[in-house]
């Protein structure tokens, strides 16, 4: 009997209709969600009034920088950008007063989700759904292991099903995760709860994928709850979350805050000691401000299906791509549209027990970015659909900040180049066509200027400050973060080596956002998730480019002033030491030599939640296997391929498979191979995929394989 005849690889069909939502009609709004804090409005009128107010402040005070004699146009363009920057930041301090007052009072939680005590009963069902796309089977399977050990120890386990819902595209990735889909059930003995599919295409990427369950098996759980491929929860987390789910029926959506873990290199670990440091107060800080208007950062979050279902279903945005199409960025657009028709959707920082990870480079995050960038610029086509919360535009056009600031940051910087190439080069005319008593040039206050920056950088870095003195607040925090003095001395490196990388990320987010609008598509790669090791030639080709604009513009401030230079100088500096920085913070080695320094340590990393030890001990455990290796195990053993045969979707109608070139290609290549070596050369990864996912051609290839085989064996002495 092979492994899926008694337990399937999926559980009956359950459908739910998911129909597409217009943009252009919004649905009946229900009454104000019960869930919603009693004193929102006025902690939206402390984060928003206060971020309005020291903005009109900096603006009056940088008029005066600028414009001291009379307005002019360079002046007012400069002080236009400067508005729009320091409104950003004032607002990220305002939020992070809120986030500290909450912090230190013990908030962070509400829908009477408790950090600890004895774990609520639950009584309906749960689905935990991890989409993968070309991931490490092993680390999938190893942190999925840990979550299911852990819900074990719960006592709850019967309340869970996972899924498994795989997007991949490379056949011998494909092989490796039923095998470990496969071993897993063995291993923990949930045949029953575990399950496994495969889309041949990945339509709609993430999105689709979890949509097609949705519409496929929704209606069999009331709860879905959203992983990632380098996800880990602890079975208490998911368990409380599911609760407040239970009891709060006007709830859409609950957020975790995922904690960066398991950092080697020096800029994973950077990562992880911001997120761990800075990362509650400033999730403390929306979520006090948010309420029931909160976001969705597309996984480690519990949804109800229902909500999801009626209300999620994404709309192709008019256009061309790539802002037109599928929606890249579809969390956010997700929780609005939920919110729209008047489900709530709430943050709970304050819950321990939810973990991610980290890109280990500065190069890795780029890519990861640069999709990331065009996804929320597509936000703009979302922006006008009628019907959203404010608070829920106020979230997309802030994922739209995020990036469009990059490029407004460094016209802002060229443009002070530029008043102060004109002051130093050119000579004002004081009387031109209109006689004037004073010149209208920009003429720079140094004094007031300096006290702007000095108030600047105030702002943009006291969040920091107030996450250091929470952490002072939480003994337990405080000694796993290696101590008062060595959290201070991390705090400093941190800022110190992420303000010289800063300028480098400006440049790369300003040239993504500028590539997008102009055509390209990024396209949508898996994620690097190990060492961040890259040759220096690969770092230099990658960023020569900026050392060489550092070079220009260090050349320029230093012609128009030695203090001009001076000012730009970490600038400056970060700039033309991009490639030894990216090569440097990419070392494992040097990341780990930190960690023996006790510096940029976390809580989870000096004693790690039993859940996160016992992934990384899987983690360690597992290994993948080499480029064909998994095809030969397919055909080497008999239940795997008897498995792999169950779980073929149904063969479709001719002229209805999008593969059927790759297959006709693929099985003419199989046609003219001698045996399964040459076989595995002459195909193509898609065409593997096309011949293993189709019942001919995978008779064709055990075919070749069992010949193979027959021509290796010696033939009987005489």
């Amino acid at each position: 009997m092979d492994a899926l005849t008694a337990h399937p690889s999926l559980p009956p069909d359950s459908p739910l209709a998911m129909p597409v939502q217009s943009l252009s009609e919004a649905p009946g709004r229900g009454a104000a969600p019960s869930t919603r804090p009693a004193t929102l409005a006025l902690r939206r009128l402390f984060v928003i009034g206060g971020a309005i107010a020291l903005t009109v402040f900096g603006a009056y005070e940088m008029y005066f920088v600028l414009n001291g004699n009379g307005p002019n146009t360079l002046g007012l363009f400069v002080l236009f950008l400067f508005v729009v920057l320091f409104a950003w930041i004032a607002l990220a301090f305002t939020s992070s007063l809120g986030g500290f007052v909450s912090l230190l009072s013990g908030g962070g939680l509400g829908l009477g989700i408790a950090r600890s005590g004895p774990l609520p009963a639950l009584h309906t069902r749960t689905a935990l759904l991890l989409p993968t796309y070309n991931e490490s089977p092993s680390r999938v399977m190893a942190g999925l292991t840990a979550i299911y050990e852990s819900l074990q120890a719960t006592g709850r386990l019967d309340s869970f099903d996972l899924f498994i819902l795989s997007d991949t595209t490379n056949p011998d990735v494909w092989i490796e995760e039923e095998a470990a889909f496969l071993a897993l059930r063995e291993r923990t003995g949930g045949h029953r709860r575990i399950f496994y599919r495969r889309r041949p295409k990945n339509t709609e990427r993430k999105a689709g994928n979890v949509g097609e369950w949705v519409r496929r098996f929704g209606a069999a759980y009331p709860h879905m709850i959203t992983l990632d491929a380098d996800s880990v929860m602890d079975g208490g987390t998911i368990v409380r979350i599911a609760s407040a789910m239970e009891t709060h029926p006007g709830v859409g959506l609950i957020q975790t805050l995922p904690v960066i873990v398991n950092g080697s290199t020096l800029f994973a670990r950077m990562q992880q000691f911001a997120g761990r440091v800075y990362g509650p107060l400033i999730a403390a800080g929306i979520a006090w401000w948010h309420g029931s208007e909160g976001n969705y950062w597309g996984h480690n979050a519990i949804i109800r299906t229902r909500a999801f279902a009626e209300q999620a279903g994404l709309p192709v945005l008019t256009g061309r791509r790539p802002i037109g199409g599928h929606i890249l960025s579809h969390d956010f657009v997700e929780a609005a549209l939920m919110r729209r028709a008047g489900w709530a959707i709430h943050m709970v920082p304050g819950l321990a027990g939810s973990y991610e990870e980290s890109p280990p480079s500065l190069t890795d995050i780029a890519i990861r970015d640069r999709r990331w960038c065009q996804g929320n610029l597509q936000h703009a086509g979302v922006l006008p659909a009628r019907g959203l919360h404010w608070v829920s535009r106020l979230h997309l056009l802030m994922g739209i900040g995020s990036y469009v600031t990059s490029p407004l940051w460094l016209v802002f910087l060229l443009c002070g180049i530029l008043i102060s190439l004109q002051s130093r080069f050119v000579k004002p005319e004081y009387f031109g066509g209109t006689k004037l008593l004073y010149p209208n040039w920009p003429q720079v206050d140094p004094v007031l200027a300096k006290y702007v920056f000095i108030g600047t950088m105030a702002v943009l870095l006291a969040p920091k400050l107030l996450a250091y003195v929470a952490l002072l607040a939480n003994p337990n925090d405080r000694r796993g973060a290696g101590g008062a003095l060595r959290a201070l001395l991390s705090l400093l490196l941190e800022t110190l080596i992420g303000g010289l990388i800063a300028p480098v990320a400006m440049l790369i987010q300003t040239s993504g956002v500028i590539s997008i609008l102009a055509g390209r598509d990024s396209g949508w790669n898996a994620q690097r998730r190990d060492d961040g090791r890259i040759p220096l030639s690969v770092v230099w080709s990658g960023y020569w480019r900026y050392m060489l604009f550092g070079l220009v513009l260090a050349a320029i401030a230093w012609a128009v002033s030695p203090a001009l230079f001076a000012w730009m100088s970490p600038v400056l500096l970060g700039l033309v030491l991009a490639v030894p920085l990216v090569s440097l913070t990419a070392a494992r080695e040097l990341g780990l030599a930190f960690r023996r320094a006790g510096l940029l340590r976390i809580p989870e990393e000096t004693s790690p939640p039993a859940v996160l030890a016992r992934a990384v001990h899987l983690q360690g455990e597992g290994r993948d296997m080499p480029d064909g290796a998994a095809m030969r195990r397919l055909l080497d053993d008999p239940m795997l391929l008897a498995a792999h045969r169950a779980m073929l979707p149904p063969p479709r109608r001719p002229g209805q498979d999008p593969f059927e070139p790759l297959l006709a290609l693929g099985l003419a290549k199989l046609d003219e191979a001698a045996d399964l070596d040459q076989a595995l050369s002459l195909l193509s990864l898609p065409e593997r995929a096309a011949v293993l996912g189709s019942p001919v051609g995978l008779a064709r290839l055990v075919a070749l394989g069992q010949s193979s085989a027959t021509q290796t064996i010696p033939s009987p002495l005489p």
